[in-house]
């Protein structure tokens, strides 16, 4: 009932501030236009595009509020030093002349839902009460004889005042008002429509913003790999090389010295096992950043790590044609992460994993 009642409420006002804001900018456009031979008149078209984008945001917070119609407001206009350069940038925007456009045909697609609330609230009331408003309700009539009659309502020359006449123009209100709702929402579907195309982003603007958060999140993974990175080559890999060149010098300091051979041997060990531990640290780093095993292909990467994995995994790769070694990377990580995280917190004893890729991916 309160969603009907917004509908209509917006049916109502949305007809005035439309008109309003058609009035106000049409003036405004015709008077910059005349002005525009002047340098006043660039100024005043500049001004008129901000008060259309401000009437249109309007327009867009009461569709929001009152119908849920919910568009993404456009970006804020870049930034521009000066006056002048304000007005580069308004007049350049897009969206503000979008908005101009909106202001200017608001009007018209509002008048339906407008049309629908009057036609089936109003009169459906009206036909509702008519056996009370025909007593008050009516036009005199001067017949040919001269005789006097009262008419309230007639349809093709047939009177509805009298009984049983007038349960037509009841029933016809009561289903005008059970009906009024479903209208008045068909009615502003044109309106939801055309706010959502001329304010809303357009496929250009989609496919800038998806670039720029697929630009981002591509920004912050190579900055978290190479911290990852960092962090593994100092606590790890350096680490260890760092010890292996303290053993050699030990080494070199205890043969000037005369150390006993065991004593050499033992510290000989002690850095041999360093070194191999350091290579094994790079390898495990070099694998993170790139395995060794894609270049063999996908379907071999993710059976060996089936093979790895603590469950026991079934793996049917079905790849086709072989796709990008980014793509490849991407798919290989994804499959090791979901592989860990099943290992770590399913506790299933085994686990099926199928990789297809699908056409066009």
């Amino acid at each position: 009932m309160q969603r009907h009642f917004r509908a209509a409420l917006h049916a109502l006002l949305a007809p005035v501030l439309a008109l309003v804001g058609l009035l106000l900018v049409l003036v405004a456009l015709l008077v910059s236009g005349a002005l525009s031979v002047t340098a006043l008149g660039p100024w005043l078209l500049a001004g008129t595009l901000r008060g259309a984008a401000h009437l249109a945001s309007a327009q867009r917070a009461l569709a929001g509020r009152l119908l849920g119609t919910q568009v993404e407001p456009p970006p804020a206009l870049p930034a521009a030093p000066g006056l002048f350069g304000w007005r580069r940038a308004v007049l350049a925007d897009r969206q503000a002349w979008r908005a101009a456009g909106w202001v200017c045909v608001a009007p018209l697609v509002a008048l339906p839902g407008l049309a629908a609330a009057f036609v089936g609230y109003v009169y459906g009331l009206l036909f509702l009460l008519h056996p009370l408003l025909r007593h008050v309700n009516y036009t005199t009539v001067h017949a040919s004889d001269g005789t006097e009659h009262q008419v309230s309502l007639s349809l093709f020359g047939v009177q509805l005042d009298s009984w049983p006449r007038w349960l037509l123009v009841v029933a016809m209100g009561a289903l005008l008002l059970a009906l009024a709702p479903r209208l008045v929402q068909r009615a502003l579907l044109p309106y939801e429509e055309v706010l959502r195309a001329l304010l809303g982003p357009g496929a250009a603007d989609r496919r800038i913003r998806t670039l720029e958060e697929t630009r981002a999140q591509a920004v912050e993974d190579a900055a978290a790999t190479l911290r990852r990175i960092e962090r593994d080559l100092h606590d790890g890999t350096q680490a260890r090389l760092v010890g292996l060149g303290m053993h050699l010098t030990m080494i070199r300091e205890m043969v000037a010295g005369g150390a006993p051979g065991d004593q050499v041997l033992a510290v000989v060990e002690t850095a041999q096992g360093n070194a191999k531990q350091a290579v094994a640290d790079l390898r495990s780093l070099v694998k993170g950043i790139h395995p060794p095993v894609l270049d063999q292909g996908l379907d071999a990467a993710l059976a060996t790590l089936a093979a790895d994995s603590p469950l026991r995994v079934q793996a049917r790769v079905a790849a086709g044609e072989r796709p990008s070694p980014a793509i490849e990377a991407i798919a290989y990580f994804c499959a090791a992460e979901l592989l860990a995280n099943a290992a770590k917190h399913s506790g299933a004893p085994r686990r099926r994993s199928t990789w297809r890729r699908e056409r066009g991916g």
